[in-house]
């Protein structure tokens, strides 16, 4: 087995991040849903054996990619620990995204660890449950899912906080932040900047030079919170990280999963992050992989692109060879400023967010203010 750290030399071979929808199913309605989330599953979702097969094709890369059920709420599906068994069965490492419904109790988050996962992912989008449960659509799921973050420390899972910046939380950044840092067992919080897609057609977008705004505050917080921070949907908060001296891709992740970095521990009580020292520039399709519930494949979640369909088509083939993903990979072909941007190779923009508002996943990130060798100006 391949034991080398992930490289750019890997993004036209295999995923490092490769995402499975297990169902679309969910009891919440949230505003921002990518998948349009239903009631019930759909009735081509992927039976469990083709699911297995799935999961052991996502095995055959030569350097197995860190695999996270998601959903619609991955909890809906009968099945899932199995899946997961089967997942870390095969040496990959399993993370789970569950919805802070009553399913998500501290039984189920003690069954997922058995079954392996090595990391939770929880989505907290604002500082009170006044604005938390006003994006979920029920109320109770704010501190319910304060209450899956407690529940995991004390399974020693690390935990990501997932939040989504929309118009109408973008005030609160450093109020959410600052909650995060007095919970205990938070490893990273991962920040969604809004991509038009499925329900999130209907949120406003923050402008292009308040993306700058939100880097600057995420930029304090990555360097003084206990937690490391990332952004999905916004690669060039690693343009704006790398303009203020520092080093992006210290946008760090978490710890392995499953492997201690030495015997220190944060203030949370989990390992230190592992700091990357060279900047990957994993975007959509491009060190990313997305399977819909019904096998459909995707560069990425919020990039809608059908490019195949399991298990009529392979993973592996699709991700090597596809003409939509060779394209994602090869920011030197990208549209606009994008394709003219010195930092095309460690950003490359949103290409989610470009073929959301064009149609085209190669133009220029439309949510961008900067400009070629200049900071971007903070005007409106």
């Amino acid at each position: 087995m391949d034991r080398r750290p992930y490289g750019k030399e890997d993004f036209g071979i295999n995923p490092l991040m490769f995402y499975y929808e297990v169902t679309q199913a969910c009891d919440l309605v949230c505003k921002h849903c990518r998948a349009s989330a239903q009631e019930s599953p759909a009735n081509d979702e992927l039976t469990d054996e083709e699911a297995k097969r799935l999961i052991s094709q996502v095995a055959s890369f030569p350097r197995k990619p860190h695999l996270v059920f998601t959903g619609g709420d991955p909890l809906k599906r009968a099945g899932l620990f199995k899946l997961i068994e089967h997942a870390a069965g095969l040496g990959i490492p399993p993370a789970l995204t569950p919805a802070a419904t009553p399913l998500a109790d501290r039984k189920a988050l003690e069954h997922a660890r058995d079954a392996g996962v090595q990391a939770f992912g929880l989505s907290l989008d604002g500082p009170t449950a006044e604005v938390h449960d006003g994006f979920r659509g029920f109320s109770g799921t704010f501190e319910k899912t304060l209450e899956l973050i407690a529940i995991a420390h004390e399974l020693r899972i690390p935990v990501q906080v997932n939040t989504s910046i929309t118009r109408r939380n973008f005030d609160l950044i450093d109020d959410i932040a600052e909650l995060l840092a007095a919970q205990r067992g938070v490893s990273m919080w991962a920040v969604f900047f809004l991509v038009p897609v499925g329900r999130g057609v209907e949120e406003e977008r923050i402008k292009p030079f308040e993306y700058e705004i939100a880097f600057e505050k995420l930029w304090k917080h990555a360097r003084g919170k206990p937690f490391a921070v990332k952004t999905t949907e916004a690669p060039h908060y690693r343009r704006y990280v790398l303009r203020q001296g520092g080093d992006p891709l210290d946008v760090p992740r978490p710890f392995r999963f499953g492997h201690k970095t030495g015997s220190e521990e944060n203030e949370n009580g989990l390992p230190h992050p592992v700091r990357r020292r060279a900047p990957l520039g994993i975007t959509d399709g491009r060190g990313i992989m997305f399977v819909a519930n019904n096998g459909e494949i995707y560069p990425a979640g919020f990039l809608p692109l059908k490019c195949g369909r399991f298990p009529n088509d392979s993973v592996v083939d699709v991700y090597r060879e596809h003409p939509t993903f060779k394209a994602l990979q090869n920011p030197d072909h990208f549209k606009g400023m994008c394709g003219r941007c010195e930092y095309r190779h460690v950003c490359g923009g949103s290409r989610a967010r470009a073929y959301a508002v064009t149609g085209d996943p190669l133009e220029a990130e439309p949510d961008c203010a900067y400009q070629v060798g200049q900071d971007p100006l903070f005007r409106g």
